[in-house]
């Protein structure tokens, strides 16, 4: 058997080329400073076949259906800052409005007490992941622009989550502030 150096010198040199254009995935962790997660608030709404609210599913295990109005007060845009937070019994996301959005949940906050803020949002690679979070009540006004929950996730989501929402709030605000 003849073996023809000169072809197989190619073909190794071909492969070579080709990997390192192509490049190699080391790690199939998704780049932090490219995460991008949506935040909605819903204000919880009466019971009612309205076309502007529908009946959502919050929590996995044993879902509770809850209405809410479907355009939401509060947005990611409005987001200052988000970090999940150690709290008795586990974690919480905590969520830092601006100024607008500090105006907008005060407001909720004093004219609706009783009632639920369902939380919406998309998370994870490429925002494949969404759900409804949480659906907290009411109990007083927040006049802080700070909102606490537990989120229906594991930290991990909830680590996501913050992340993504601190890269689109610099984005936001980069854009805003021009």
């Amino acid at each position: 058997m003849k073996i023809r150096w000169n072809r197989f010198k190619i073909y190794l040199l071909m492969t070579l080329a080709a990997a390192a254009v192509c490049g190699c995935q080391t790690s199939g962790e998704p780049n932090p400073k490219k995460m991008l997660s949506t935040l909605r608030l819903h204000l919880e709404a009466n019971r009612g076949g309205t076309k502007a609210n529908e009946a959502v599913p919050i929590y996995r295990k044993k879902p509770i259906m809850v209405y809410v109005e479907k355009t939401p007060f509060l947005t990611e845009e409005q987001v200052a800052d988000a970090k999940v937070v150690d709290v008795v019994g586990g974690f919480a996301l905590r969520i830092q409005f601006d100024q607008r959005g500090t105006v907008y949940l005060e407001q909720c906050s004093t004219g609706n007490r009783g009632r639920r803020i369902v939380i919406f949002s998309q998370f994870g690679d490429q925002m494949k992941d969404f759900r409804w979070l949480a659906a907290p009540v009411i109990s007083h006004r927040i006049a802080d622009g700070v909102l606490v929950f537990t989120p229906d996730a594991n930290r991990e989501e909830a680590e996501e989550i913050a992340i993504g929402l601190n890269n689109v709030s610099k984005k936001v605000h980069t854009w805003v502030d021009r």
